[in-house]
């Protein structure tokens, strides 16, 4: 007759047969359960009570399974086996590691995405959500951003979840090709000529983003030139159409530092004159406070704190080409 399940002994009967079958010594069963030779004993003649059958040859000075106990152990064994699988499976993520990150569209497309791209090369296991937006600046506030891209004043103050990642430097950029057919363009007198690409500041509002990027208009003002009259031969408020417009050979474009750096690597863009305008306020890196205990959120983190340490070791290394300024 088959044994019903509702008349098995204890489940810690078992876990405590299969402890001293593994040692067998009901002492050293006793040590690793943390409870006296004597509770070993009793709950092993327990269970043979129980079942019916002699489990463990006594001797002298040792224990001996018997070919019932063998039979048992081997049973016992894989059922514990497949109740901690069952547990992990329990306890385990259902779904792969997700990293929400939100930002302006340029942050996003020119400069986080390669950053995504190169992680995931090492750790093709976490998914990314990127939001990109120009005109929603609270994306940052949502429950479910990970880490948002902010621009503020340099002063603020970092931490725990703020993390500082570069100044705020623009600097003209057009593509070889174009300086080639339209230069030489020595200083900032000789963009008057030039065909400039600019961003339109009716998109850049306190409804939307909370910065002013720098237009060609700052940027000839801080040159000491004042408000030149030229008017920009392309304005839209998506920078990433400005900066392919530029690529393409279509004019010359202010180029943020650190969304042009890796055209500039490339050799798509490049300077015209050594004139970088460096604005008082700085690149963060904000953290929901939520997510600080999720270690893949921590690990692209460091990924990226690595990644810029690196690139401002190379640009301080002696006899560095001039673009790894940039």
């Amino acid at each position: 007759m088959l044994l019903k399940r509702r008349y098995l002994p204890s489940l810690g009967s078992f876990a405590t047969f299969e402890v001293a079958a593994k040692h067998l010594s009901f002492t050293l069963a006793g040590n690793e359960l943390n409870v006296t030779q004597a509770a070993i004993s009793q709950q092993i003649r327990g269970l043979e009570k129980s079942l019916g059958v002699t489990l463990f040859i006594r001797k002298h000075n040792s224990l001996e399974l018997t070919s019932d106990g063998q039979r048992l152990l081997t049973a016992v064994s894989g059922g514990l086996d497949i109740i901690c699988d069952g547990i992990n499976n329990i306890n385990a993520p259902s779904d792969p590691p997700v990293i929400t990150c939100s930002g302006t569209n340029a942050a996003i497309a020119c400069w986080l995405k390669s950053l995504v791209d190169r992680f995931r090369s090492e750790r093709p296991d976490v998914r990314f959500v990127l939001l990109a937006s120009d005109e929603d600046d609270t994306l940052r506030n949502f429950d479910e951003v990970d880490l948002s891209l902010i621009c503020g004043n340099e002063r603020c103050e970092v931490g725990e979840n703020l993390y500082y990642l570069f100044p705020d430097i623009v600097q003209p950029v057009c593509s070889p090709d174009y300086l080639e057919r339209h230069g030489p363009f020595p200083d900032a007198q000789s963009l008057e000529r030039a065909d400039l690409l600019d961003l339109h500041r009716k998109h850049w509002t306190s409804d939307a983003i909370g910065w002013h990027p720098v237009t060609w208009d700052d940027w000839f003002q801080a040159s000491g030139l004042g408000a030149p009259h030229v008017l920009p031969v392309m304005t839209s408020n998506n920078y990433p159409l400005l900066v392919n417009a530029a690529v393409k050979g279509e004019g010359i474009v202010l180029g943020w530092h650190h969304l042009v750096r890796s055209l500039m690597d490339e050799g798509a863009l490049c300077t015209l004159f050594d004139s970088p305008l460096r604005v008082d306020r700085g690149y963060y890196l904000k953290v929901n406070r939520a997510s600080l205990d999720k270690p893949h959120v921590q690990e692209f983190i460091d990924f990226v704190l690595t990644g810029l340490a690196a690139l401002e070791q190379e640009r301080q290394r002696p006899g560095a080409m001039p673009r790894d300024s940039f």
